[in-house]
């Protein structure tokens, strides 16, 4: 029976949290790939609001376009350079879709829909120590825009693909991982971003189970932005990059092997607290090609 290696597995596990614009965090797990190892991800991901945190009190409908969609289509890579050295890309194409009155519409001038590829993303990560069952990483990247998708100043950006900024992004990790495949990451990382988006905070804990046979996983991530304004508060202009987005999500993964090199893997989740940001939630599908199986007799 042809089964995946461990590090194989995880080459797809991150992809389910792409794609969504809100959702999107580290592009980091603490498992590394091992030389030549690693995978190419595709994935599609839908995520649904039509409540928001909002500040001071939330709201229950988005202004203008009532609800809003994103669907999202992802292309990921990641390779192991080394046994130390992983890198990765992404690229995400998104369509995101509001439930605006017509005549609406037609009064403000706006549209109902927007689309297009949104900011690739390439990152580094370097394991420096590791004692026992516990592994030190550092990790570090950009992403940028792939097109010139727009962002005004005005309600129309409710359902913009993205903010048009280019980001840096740095990010420590602790990994923990027994004989039996439980493990414990935390990771931390700061996010600069250039023009008026504010920078922030990122922070994830992350406890599952990766085995040969399968990969199943918990998360709870947050996001604090150290700067920015409140939406429809004392300084806003209706620039939403400018916004100060905090929030906190949960999500899970699920990871399968179907045959050879192949994997399907799922995933969900949900915004849970937050600040001027929609009240998500979101499911994954992916379908993963790994560079490296190995078999295994029973």
């Amino acid at each position: 029976m042809q089964i995946f290696t461990k590090s194989a597995i995880l080459s797809t596990c991150i992809i389910l949290a792409f794609g969504v614009k809100v959702f999107s965090q580290s592009p980091l797990t603490g498992f590394m790939q091992g030389k030549n190892g690693g995978g190419i991800s595709f994935s599609t991901t839908h995520e649904h609001y039509k409540s928001a945190f909002l500040f001071p009190e939330p709201i229950d409908e988005i202004p203008v376009f009532r609800e809003v969609s994103v669907n999202s289509f992802n292309v990921y890579g990641v390779y192991g350079v080394s046994d130390k050295l992983d890198v990765t890309v992404n690229i995400p194409f998104i369509e995101t879709s509001g439930s605006a009155d017509p005549a609406t519409l037609e009064g403000l001038g706006y549209t109902n829909k927007q689309d297009g590829a949104q900011d690739i993303s390439a990152f580094a990560k370097y394991q420096f120590a590791k004692k026992g069952h516990v592994a030190f990483q550092a990790g570090a990247g950009f992403t940028t825009p792939l097109s010139d998708y727009s962002v005004v100043a005005s309600l129309q950006s409710l359902i913009a693909i993205g903010n048009q900024a280019t980001t840096y992004n740095g990010f420590l990790l602790a990994h923990f991982k027994d004989e039996r495949g439980f493990f414990i990451t935390g990771q931390v990382g700061y996010s600069f971003r250039t023009t008026e988006v504010p920078n922030a905070v990122l922070s994830e804990l992350k406890i599952g189970l990766a085995t040969p046979r399968f990969y199943i996983s918990g998360q709870v991530g947050n996001q604090t932005s150290t700067s920015g304004v409140d939406i429809f508060r004392p300084g806003f202009t209706n620039f939403f990059p400018a916004v100060r987005v905090n929030y906190t999500k949960v999500g899970g993964s699920i990871y399968a092997p179907i045959d050879g090199n192949l994997a399907l893997s799922f995933g969900g989740g949900a915004i849970v607290d937050g600040r001027n940001i929609g009240k998500s939630h979101y499911g994954s599908a992916g379908l993963t090609y790994n560079f490296i199986y190995k078999s295994l007799t029973k």
